[in-house]
């Protein structure tokens, strides 16, 4: 909805020093501008530049790739460490930490509180490596003990 969107905007503009008052007025006035308002809400919100568009798919899957595997880099770390049940604890603190700094840095852009964010980004990733992990189990496949 427009005046959600603008609300964003103005908690942009807050964010990067604008008194509330100010960025609320400026958000007024970037939303008045129908035609300039998709591209302000590209830069600012989503921090694309649409004059830059584009690119390579081969550039996305690499990028992809490489954020992929860095993610996946520290639910491994603790079965390097230890092992059994200690090394699936560990991976599930490990992984409820990156989702709590996950979700807690999301809202530099959404404006909501640090921790609801946080908390709903463990709760979403621990469902998703608990589904995971019990189709796993269905199928006979054990990583610990």
């Amino acid at each position: 909805a427009p005046e959600e969107e603008q609300e964003e905007l103005a908690l942009i503009y807050q964010s990067k020093g604008l008194p509330e008052d100010r960025a609320r007025e400026m958000a007024a006035h970037m939303m008045a501008d129908s035609q300039g308002i998709l591209d302000t809400l590209a830069r600012e919100e989503l921090g694309v530049d649409p004059d830059e568009l584009g690119g390579s798919a081969w550039e996305a899957a690499f990028t992809s790739f490489f954020m992929f595997a860095v993610g996946a880099i520290f639910p491994i770390l603790p079965f390097i460490f230890l092992s059994g049940n200690s090394a699936v604890l560990g991976s599930l603190g490990v992984s409820a930490i990156g989702l709590f700094l996950i979700g807690a840095a999301i809202t530099l852009l959404t404006g909501r509180s640090v921790w609801y964010s946080g908390f709903r980004q463990v709760i979403i990733g621990l469902v998703a490596a608990g589904l995971v992990y019990g189709i796993g189990k269905l199928i006979g496949i054990s990583v610990a003990g």
